[in-house]
């Protein structure tokens, strides 16, 4: 059976990408950890993110912050890496008084233009979770509270 010009158009074909990370010559591989680096430090870039990551994760960078650890660039960030592509979640906290879909819009913006630009993945997508809104005054209040009880052992 012959098939007309129209039926062959209408098969779809397979998608081939061209990708910087697969060449003749090589594959270049790029792990997980690095995009979730790029993607955190991209995301804290944009005005109005407060602070990343969920409640557990919040408290336990405060109490790295304690012992005089860093805090970590990948905290708030999950990442899924393929050959070519790349799918990234993000948890944040943000100032109060600034515009969610706004702010999720820049951070997804930048996150995006990032990971494309320094790693050569297509990002197919970036999902932002708010978990909280940060109120002007909260870590004097939280401060004084700890001032006032004075110490615990002496």
């Amino acid at each position: 059976m012959n098939k007309t010009k129209t039926e062959e158009a209408s098969v779809p074909r397979a998608r081939t990408q061209e990708s910087a990370l697969v060449t003749p010559r090589g594959t270049t591989t790029i792990d997980s950890v690095v995009v979730t680096k790029i993607a955190g430090l991209a995301a804290r870039e944009v005005s109005g993110v407060y602070e990343m990551g969920g409640g557990t994760a919040r408290a336990l960078g405060a109490v790295r912050g304690m012992v005089g650890g860093e805090r970590s660039a990948t905290q708030g960030v999950a990442v899924e890496v393929g050959e070519r592509q790349a799918a990234i979640d993000i948890d944040l906290v943000v100032e109060y008084g600034v515009a969610i879909p706004d702010l999720a819009n820049g951070v997804r913006k930048n996150v995006i233009s990032a990971v494309e630009r320094l790693c050569g993945l297509e990002v197919t997508e970036v999902n932002i979770r708010v978990d909280d809104v940060h109120l002007p005054g909260q870590e004097k209040e939280q401060e004084r509270s700890e001032t006032e009880e004075g110490p615990r052992v002496e």
